[in-house]
């Protein structure tokens, strides 16, 4: 992340961003080694709808962690998207089509992408107003619109 595009943000939204693009790279560095290599895929027999879908994390995947780096709220939203529709998906596949009985390391991993997705949603609310729009002069966030129009309003009826 360039200390240009993200100069005046907090240390904390950039580390919390970083650690997001690198999840993003790690998940598609996987999903790109289970498509090429089979053998390191899941042991199980998908649906093909299921199948599909954690195909296209190959692209998904890489593309949430472009947009994040490159400070776009859309990144954001997609990243959220993803993680939480890969721990549907991977929750899915090691509740229901895996027999197994107990911890297998699916059901382990089906857990931290589960908690990923737990935590960047919780921490959205927090870290949108340092994506959205540009930033003023003091590298301090934009209102958003729709503080903008609370604002407005409430000068207009009077408010200081």
């Amino acid at each position: 992340m360039s200390a240009g595009r993200w100069g005046g943000v907090p240390l904390a939204v950039r580390c919390v961003v970083a650690v997001a693009v690198l999840v993003f790279a790690y998940g598609t560095a996987v999903h790109v080694v289970q498509l090429l290599l089979p053998q390191f895929g899941p042991q199980l027999a998908l649906p093909g709808w299921l199948t599909f879908y954690f195909t296209s994390l190959t692209v998904w995947d890489p593309l949430a962690a472009l947009l994040l780096a490159a400070r776009r709220v859309q990144g954001l939203v997609l990243g959220c998207a993803v993680l939480v529709t890969d721990a549907a998906a991977n929750g899915y596949a090691n509740y229901v089509l895996d027999p197994a009985a107990g911890v297998t390391p699916g059901r382990i991993g089906q857990a931290v992408i589960t908690g990923l997705a737990v935590g960047l949603v919780a921490l959205s609310p927090w870290l949108a107003p340092w994506f959205v729009g540009s930033r003023s002069r003091s590298g301090r966030p934009v209102q958003t619109r729709r503080r903008s129009w609370a604002r407005a309003r409430s000068s207009a009826q009077g408010d200081p």
